[in-house]
């Protein structure tokens, strides 16, 4: 198994190096990718089937599975020799499969959604950056290797959230990302530098051992994971660093479905899932996690009912649901809290690359310039209902098993108040899904009556496909041609892909095949998959740490099921049936309406503490530092100056003044020894 788990790292390097160096067409930039990737995922499935057949052997013996370690040497500091490696466990075998499934659909999906891009093959180029990143953070051995492999992840992300750096938001969106999770990582790098020191190690299972032993714990061990978590909560978007994540939707599509839905923002809930051990001996720090995540959950899933962008209602949607893992991981559910990350990557992937869909094929991505598009778009309909369905919890989907289990555990937890935020958040789920769902696919076209204006320097250009024709860059003013999402209106996606005559409702399509396959693939798993986490028979669960946690409950399940169908009814009646009115709802809750709106105001706040407080700090303090400390220097230098020119005037070149000066030194002197000497 090791030479397989090196292949799965080294594979995304390979296409990366060949894209980089070689420079092929750009077409053929993709297809190394994706070949590159498909290799990665053959190995992650020979790599799983390996750890199943070792679980098997080692629950028949009564044994705990042993993790494959490859290790080999890095660098000396002193005495201490550090090495790099890969490890891989249950934990780290789930989670190979959803990165390289996932990657490998999105690539493909890829092909169709950027073609014509002039940025196609640095886009492709990028993405193997990334999958090289997260498979190396999935396969770190110590905190040390995930430490570095968690920056190339934030690396990565910079690159693809601001993949059109021409646009100022994507620009802005990719900088406020990329800053905000650094406030974050600053804590998980102090955080294990704090392991170190009372340790001497990096290593996962000699930090155990050192738990075991009593080596490790109390007030420092709480402290060093709380300060771990910080890192989770800037990369997972937990509260108050969530705000970077519905900004980051101003990259391509498919970086969303890969990137912000499935792999990198799921990097947070692994680090806790890996560091499982060290949380459950510092019980305060995982009553930190618990708290952040259920409060994570319901106060996204808040603000996920007012959003008119079709990817940033699933933005708020992932925040949420991410705290939903936190939760179930910070009650002490490890397999929970996974197995909703696993069920989520599929259904959350699904809807991101069918709202790419809409916006390939409708031009547009405002909800309320949507409506119709199941009649023009069947499929995409379909899968986003799909996906839709699971994300709010309808049995039997996937969605449904993953979410009660995390109820469950919080339920046995004896926990009351984040039990409430769970079940609120499930019934706010299902009611901005079922809005984003009617409001795109159903009723009649609501856009302007034609298509936007093409930008300067763009035209249409017929091609045989289902689109019929090209938006095709030309040279714009800076020489350098610019295309994708966003180009006709800022902060858009509208008008990506393929254009045409007439009014976008009235001539939206069907994404090509290539766009089409990936959602049918993905629809099946966000169908199936919770079925291996059914009640009684809790495969991943076993499969994980050898043992079912928790057993079903009932008045959860019910209780979650009709929370869920109150949703949806109420989605229904008010953008479906139109039987409550949405304007009203808004009036009658105006101040509240515009809160959520605003989102909460968190924004602004975290503006004027940049513009205004750290500025003015930093204002300050340069001032003290010229003025008082640079001051002080120089009045220094100026008194020893002024010492030096006086010094210089005695130096007048007659020998009678020297004479008269020793002799007045030799006069001090004497009396100063003949006063000592009397005493």
């Amino acid at each position: 198994m090791p030479s397989t788990l090196w292949l799965i790292l080294l594979l995304p390097v390979v296409s990366l190096a060949l894209i980089t160096l070689l420079r092929p067409a750009p077409r053929w930039s993709g297809r190394l990718t994706i070949l590159a990737i498909g290799g990665s995922f053959v190995f992650s499935v020979v790599a799983f089937f390996e750890m199943l057949t070792r679980q098997q052997a080692a629950v028949a013996a009564h044994q705990e599975v042993e993790p494959v370690v490859s290790m080999v040497p890095w660098f000396q500091l002193g005495k201490t020799s550090f090495e790099v490696g890969v490890l891989a466990d249950p934990l780290a075998a789930i989670m190979l499969l959803v990165v390289t499934t996932v990657s490998l659909l999105v690539q493909v999906y890829s092909q169709g959604y950027m073609a014509g891009d002039p940025g196609y093959r640095r886009y492709f180029a990028f993405m193997s950056l990334f999958t090289f990143s997260m498979l190396g953070l999935v396969l770190a051995p110590n905190f040390l290797q995930m430490f570095i492999f968690w920056e190339l992840v934030g690396v990565s992300s910079y690159l693809l959230i601001g993949f059109w750096y021409h646009k100022p938001e994507a620009a802005y969106a990719a900088k406020k990302a990329f800053i905000t999770t650094r406030l974050g990582d600053l804590g998980f790098l102090v955080g294990i530098l704090m392991l170190y020191a009372y340790t001497g190690t990096f290593d996962f299972h000699q930090l155990q051992a050192a738990v075991k032993v009593g080596a490790l714990g109390g007030a420092v061990l709480s402290t060093a994971m709380v300060l771990v978590f910080m890192g989770a909560v800037g990369k997972s978007a937990q509260f108050p660093l969530h705000v970077w994540l519905p900004d980051a939707m101003e990259g391509p599509t498919p970086v969303s479905a890969l990137i912000h839905a499935a792999t990198m923002v799921a990097a947070g809930v692994y680090l806790v899932a890996r560091a499982f051990p060290l949380f459950q001996a510092a019980p305060t720090a995982l009553m930190v996690v618990a708290v952040v995540g259920g409060f994570t959950a319901f106060f996204a899933a808040t603000m996920g009912l007012v959003m008119s962008d079709i990817k940033r209602v699933l933005a708020y949607s992932t925040v949420s649901q991410l705290g939903y893992m936190m939760l179930g991981l910070g009650v002490g559910a490890l397999s929970a809290g996974m197995f909703h990350l696993f069920t989520h990557a599929f259904f959350k992937a699904l809807l991101f690359l069918a709202a790419g869909s809409v916006i390939h094929g409708a031009m547009e991505q405002d909800l309320f310039k949507l409506g119709g598009l199941r009649r023009h778009m069947p499929w995409t309909a379909l899968t986003f209902a799909i996906g839709g369905l699971s994300l709010a919890g309808v049995p039997p989907l996937a969605g449904f098993w993953s979410k009660d289990e995390v109820l469950t555990a919080v339920y046995h937890s004896g926990n009351g108040l984040l039990l409430a935020l769970g079940l609120l958040t499930a019934f706010m789920t299902a009611f901005y899904i079922t809005r984003a769902w009617l409001l795109a696919f159903a009723g009649e076209w609501r856009g302007a009556a034609a298509a936007p204006p093409l930008p300067p320097g763009y035209a249409l250009t017929p091609r045989p496909s289902p689109t019929g024709y090209a938006l095709t860059p030309g040279p714009t003013p800076t020489g350098r041609g610019v295309g994708g999402e966003g180009v006709p209106a800022a902060g858009s996606e509208a008008g990506h892909g393929g254009s045409h005559g007439g009014s976008p409702g009235a001539h939206a399509h069907e994404s090509p095949a290539v766009m089409v396959v990936p959602l049918l693939i993905l629809a099946v798993p966000s169908v199936v998959a919770g079925f291996l986490g059914l009640p009684g028979a809790n495969w991943f669960g076993s499969f994980l740490h050898g043992e079912e946690e928790s057993a079903a409950e009932g008045i959860v399940i019910a209780s979650s099921v009709v929370l869920a169908g109150l949703g949806i009814l109420l989605g229904y009646l008010t953008y479906g049936a139109r039987a409550i009115s949405a304007e009203g709802l808004t009036a009658a809750f105006r101040p509240i309406h515009a809160l959520l709106v605003n989102k909460y105001g968190l924004d602004d706040l975290y503006g004027w503490l940049v513009n205004r407080l750290y500025v003015g700090i930093s204002l300050a303090l340069a001032w003290f530092d010229q003025r008082i400390v640079d001051g002080l220097v120089n009045l220094v230098a100026w008194l020893a100056a002024q010492v030096g020119r006086g010094v210089t005037r005695t130096a007048t070149g007659q020998l009678p003044n020297y004479a008269l000066a020793v002799f007045a030194g030799v006069v001090v002197i004497a009396n100063v020894v003949a006063v000592v000497a009397g005493r």
